[in-house]
């Protein structure tokens, strides 16, 4: 089955990688001229998540979106709150920790991609439209203040997460 709204945000999810991979060669210096492209382009994959692709799925089955869809939200919650402190190397392994977790839970056979996929599928054109007309999000710089990363640690632990266990974790 030719899927292109899976191969869309996949495509997304392996840019994202790259810019990532990319600002913490130098690690424990972090390249902001990669980091900040990672950040603008998480919101912005986020926002098309949220805004476009869930909200089209859910107008189709809105029983079988509300099963799945709460912690793939409270994801989206974790790792937008982790984009407002400044990154440091824990900042970033706890960023990679989430996102390869949740992006194999959205591209696995039958998973998120896939439902929304079948669902959505009259509409594939038109949502492939809409989300490549997605605007960027707008940013401010990074928040130092330990009120942003307190906040950002508590968005973790709403999605089952602890910062400080993936901190120390081997990985």
């Amino acid at each position: 089955m030719n899927k292109p709204l899976h191969h869309f945000f996949t495509t997304d999810h392996h840019r994202l990688e790259k810019l990532l991979d990319k600002a913490i060669i130098t690690i424990p210096e972090i390249d902001m001229t990669f980091y900040m492209p990672f950040r603008s382009g998480l919101l912005r994959h986020i926002k098309m998540e949220e805004n476009i692709l869930f909200p089209a799925a859910k107008a189709i089955d809105a029983n079988k979106m509300q099963e799945i869809l709460p912690q793939f939200r409270l994801e989206h919650g974790a790792l937008t709150a982790l984009m407002v402190p400044p990154p440091t190397p824990d900042l970033i392994k706890v960023i990679k920790h989430i996102l390869e977790k949740h992006d194999f839970e959205e591209e696995k056979p039958g998973g998120l991609y896939d439902i929304c996929e079948l669902l959505t599928h009259a509409q594939t054109q038109n949502l492939l439209q809409q989300l490549a007309n997605t605007p960027e999000v707008p940013l401010h710089p990074p928040n130092p203040t330990t009120f942003a990363f307190d906040a950002a640690k508590r968005a973790l632990i709403r999605a089952g997460y602890d910062y400080d266990v993936i901190v120390r974790s081997e990985s």
